[in-house]
């Protein structure tokens, strides 16, 4: 399924100068971001996001545009799909039922966490879904692919909304990402963790992967595996987090809140990521095919984040609102709150 959806993509490409043009756009974009990231230290999301948004007026190129578009839809669900080669169930049952059940506390609780506190601020609940899942999941990835079943008000200004929503979104993760990278290693430190609970807590609460690696390496080499490991756990439960918003979305989504034809029970982008962690989990995927398909993700979800900041004004990020800062910022809390409690009360009970 991968395989013929990418190889369609790319004969879809190849077939439209227009399309060409517009992508072509972002993938430089996108190799200039991993440059700067590469050489200053710089999360590679946030160098593509403040990258794309200065060619703001791309978008509004008839010959840019199409290729704009598709890399910020089909790209991001293609990076999405490839993350499964990432994840087994082998990694799920290494770390012991106690600290996976802690892990979808976390998730879910915090999911749960951005919906009440969209509500109590007067946000709409598809904010407290967008917000709440990248936080609990994996930053900006598991924003975009929330983003991708999420429905929309109808009209220009419910599609303003959206993209605005889904940019302060990756604005918001990335750069809390990198404040934890440092912060919360200093945090372990201060509380006294062992490497392995270290480990866990950076893993369980920090957004981005790249984030969580650097964190957790900066204490012990057991403390940055034990993170990495934690942090593709939470990765594994984007495809079921959007699994059940796309069909909640399909069973009660109102005629305000859908455009067009109900999302497909099961969207595609979703299934190949289940079909990659099947594949992995059996041992059918080579080391080096795991590998390649790792960096495919990376570069699909780069040239993706590129495409949505070409998309969005600098100046629609400051329309969402304080609110909306105090939410995310809220929900950061919660989540490394409920992640340290978890640990103490298990520390507590072995």
């Amino acid at each position: 399924m991968i395989t013929r959806t990418w190889l369609n993509a790319s004969s879809f490409v190849a077939s439209s100068p227009a399309l060409l043009a517009g992508v072509m756009a972002c993938i430089v974009t996108a190799l200039a971001a991993t440059f700067l990231s590469e050489h200053y230290g710089a999360p590679a999301m946030l160098m593509a996001l403040l990258l794309g948004m200065t060619l703001h007026f791309l978008i509004d190129d008839d010959r840019a545009r199409p290729g704009i578009e598709f890399s910020a839809r089909s790209l991001l669900r293609l990076g999405v799909a490839l993350l499964g080669a990432r994840v087994s169930l082998e990694m799920v049952t290494a770390l012991g039922p106690a600290i996976v059940a802690l892990l979808f506390a976390a998730v879910f609780s915090t999911i749960g966490f951005g919906l009440v506190g969209a509500r109590l601020l007067g946000r709409r609940y598809r904010f407290g879904l967008l917000t709440g899942g990248a936080v609990a999941i994996c930053g900006a990835s598991a924003a975009m692919a929330i983003a991708a079943v999420l429905p929309q008000r109808p009209g220009p200004q419910g599609k303003v909304e959206a993209e605005q929503a889904l940019l302060f979104t990756v604005l918001g993760v990335t750069l809390l990402s990198t404040i934890a990278m440092v912060a919360y290693p200093i945090i372990s430190t201060f509380l006294e963790l062992s490497d392995t609970e270290a480990g866990v807590f950076l893993g369980g609460t920090i957004h981005d992967v790249a984030q969580v690696v650097g964190a957790g390496f900066s204490i012990s080499p057991q403390a940055g595996e034990t993170a990495t490991l934690v942090k593709l756990i939470r990765v594994s439960m984007l495809a079921p987090v959007v699994l059940i918003i796309a069909l909640s979305v399909r069973r009660f989504g109102s005629s305000e809140a859908a455009i067009g034809e109900k999302p497909p029970i099961v969207p595609a982008f979703v299934a190949g990521f289940l079909i990659l962690v099947a594949l992995n989990s059996l041992g059918l995927i080579p080391p080096s095919l795991g590998l390649l398909l790792e960096h495919a993700s990376r570069w699909a979800l780069v040239t993706a984040i590129v495409a949505v900041g070409i998309k969005t004004s600098l100046r629609s990020v400051f329309d969402v609102g304080g609110k909306a800062i105090v939410l995310i910022l809220a929900e950061t809390v919660f989540i490394a709150a409920l992640v340290l409690a978890g640990l103490s009360w298990l520390s507590s009970a072995a």
